[in-house]
């Protein structure tokens, strides 16, 4: 299964990660601390989120590369909601 990583910069990364949780939650079988979470979209494609005190750190794996480049722009493009107040620019990915 294809995977990619990125990190991002931030002081509020623990916020950020349960807020996409919680929004998740109501459609998938979310599980969360306020340090690390798993969001399950389905059974090819999984999110994976660890908070440190100045990074986010996200892992996406999907079924196919289609998927996974998909999936990693729904999830930055929530986290650019949540986070209005930040400007994290580009997110950059890599392959795992």
């Amino acid at each position: 299964m294809p995977a990619s990583h990125a990190t991002i910069e931030t002081a509020s990364a623990s916020r950020y990660l349960q807020q996409l949780c919680k929004h998740w939650s109501h459609k998938f079988a979310v599980e969360f601390t306020p340090e690390h979470g798993v969001i399950p979209f389905d059974a090819t494609r999984l999110c994976t989120l660890d908070a440190w005190p100045q990074q986010l750190a996200l892992r996406i794996e999907a079924a196919d590369d289609a998927t996974l480049a998909r999936t990693q722009g729904v999830v930055i493009e929530h986290l650019k909601r949540f986070a209005f107040r930040e400007d994290f620019g580009e997110v950059g990915w890599s392959k795992a």
